[in-house]
């Protein structure tokens, strides 16, 4: 590994990291699992092995949560100040800031993801320490006017046990996302990253202990969905579970919470967003942003633009500029920075060129790309970024998320017509809208079935700002304030005032 490694041109750390075994963290010991059993962790770049990682099952789960129980009880809930939860998360987050270069190595090694693409990434990921490092010592209730001979007033306490389930597309940015508040409103988390994407979770857990957070407040399993997340989601003393990833996965996830203690579940599910461009649109923005609107993280993420709709009379101009645009992506390994990395597995690559062949059999128009790229590429999994054009809201392409490089393209004339067709959708996570008429941009907004509209902008995130989705796009928001309520429950007390 050091020999591959170092001809990367890595940081010594990333390299000393990648040569020893992985273990998983759990009550502050890094472990082996108990049955022993093992999984490959390849780049997807060049399907080259990165690491051996534990297969956690049951036992270890039990024996993690477990741990985070004991902590929440004895330590975590009862001796720990808001004061202290804050200071650790602020002293996590420098060290993740010092570190910041063997984490965005490790991103870019375990998904492909370019590495300036990981810089966001990993910066994301400290800003939401630090935002919720605030929010530990603000978490209030309320003094409720219920008359003179009595007081009510409510207080919100954690929940105690937190399982959290992260995606492969965003591995440290989403397991921040849940870990920063999770902790700062006073639980104790068992994580368990994507089994594709388990080294920055695990570096992660590295730098939790250094910061000095007691033993077993975070535990890190390692593991796919059979059998560890699923001990997660059905775990007796699991309070509260928080999942990103697909639909089919978010259901399977309410069932077990169903099925054991009701526990308490929170989705980030999949998406099929409409971008929707207005013929009084600034063109000039939306050439700014719609290629990566498109296709970012190799078309990898939940909120992308994958149903574009530009009214008639720009049509044929945006779809010109949207295959220039899309031609002349740079597709490489990761660390070369090129403009795309690879898809995550060869499952994944495979599953997207099924889909552009149903495309192309429903007699969808292909525009551009549908190919995998291999020659000098080698054995990655790359693909061409691949364009659509249709008229037929109903084909598989345009209703089914295929999480890749692809989109699809559609012309419309009216408002109310394409507020039907934005709308025509299990999913409801993001939309975006493109238009100088400030009116028709809230008219659209307030219309649009989705957790999140942007206007005149795409992708814009902020820790401040919730999100989460509506209809099969998940359950609940992540981040700003709305996050704190995923992770605390609220009591009620009546204080009786007669003699």
């Amino acid at each position: 590994m050091k020999e591959l490694t170092k001809t990367m041109g890595l940081n010594d750390c990333t390299i000393d990291f990648l040569d020893n075994p992985a273990k998983m963290l759990i009550n502050g010991e890094w472990v082996s699992a108990q049955s022993g059993e093992t999984f490959k962790t390849i780049n997807p770049a060049d399907g080259s092995f990165l690491n051996e990682i534990p297969l956690a099952g049951n036992a270890d789960v039990n024996t993690a949560v477990n741990a985070a129980k004991k902590s929440f009880e004895t330590v975590w809930n009862n001796t720990t100040t808001p004061a202290d939860r804050a200071s650790l998360l602020w002293k996590l987050a420098d060290l993740m800031e010092r570190d910041k270069q063997i984490l965005m190595e490790l991103e870019t090694l375990d998904n492909g993801k370019p590495l300036e693409k990981a810089r966001y990434d990993v910066d994301s990921a400290i800003n939401h320490f630090r935002y919720y490092a605030g929010w530990a010592t603000k978490i209030e209730g309320n003094t409720l006017p219920v008359g003179n001979d009595s007081i009510a007033y409510t207080k919100r306490e954690p929940l105690g046990v937190t399982g959290l389930i992260v995606p492969w597309n965003f591995p440290l940015m989403i397991a921040a996302w849940k870990l920063a508040p999770a902790l700062a409103c006073g639980n104790c988390c068992v994580l368990k990253p994507a089994e594709q994407t388990s080294l920055s979770a695990l570096y992660l857990g590295k730098l939790i202990e250094e910061a000095g957070f007691p033993n077993g407040v975070v535990n890190i399993v390692t593991g796919p969905g059979l059998p560890t997340g699923q001990a997660i989601s059905s775990h007796m003393n699991i309070d509260k579970v928080s999942f990103t990833g697909s639909t089919k996965v978010g259901r399977q996830i309410m069932e077990a919470a169903a099925h054991s203690n009701l526990k308490k579940v929170s989705l980030e599910l999949g998406g099929k967003s409409p971008n929707i461009i207005f013929e009084d649109a600034n063109l000039d923005h939306v050439f700014e942003s719609i290629v990566w609107s498109s296709f970012y993280n190799t078309g990898q993420e939940c909120t992308l633009g994958s149903r574009i709709y530009v009214q008639r009379s720009i049509y044929q101009k945006v779809v010109d500029i949207l295959k220039t645009k899309a031609d002349s992506l740079k597709i490489n390994k990761g660390m070369l920075n090129p403009d795309l990395g690879p898809m995550i597995s060869e499952s994944q690559l495979q599953t997207v060129l099924k889909y552009i062949d149903i495309g192309i059999n429903e007699g969808a128009e292909l525009i551009t790309g549908g190919k995998r790229i291999q020659g000098e590429l080698g054995n990655g999994y790359f693909i061409e970024p691949t364009i659509f054009a249709h008229q037929n809201d109903q084909l598989q392409i345009v209703q089914e998320e295929i999480f890749g490089p692809v989109v699809v393209i559609s012309s419309f004339d009216t408002f109310d017509e394409v507020v039907a067709r934005a709308n025509d959708s299990i999913y409801g996570l993001a939309a975006a809208v493109w238009t100088n008429d400030i009116s028709k941009a809230h008219r659209f907004a307030n219309k649009v079935q989705s957790g999140t509209v942007w206007i005149n902008g795409y992708d814009m995130f902020d820790p401040s700002v919730p999100f989460g989705g509506f209809k099969q796009s998940g359950i609940g928001k992540e981040m700003g304030k709305s996050a704190i309520e995923l992770y605390t429950k609220e009591k009620t007390v009546w204080i009786g005032l007669k003699d």
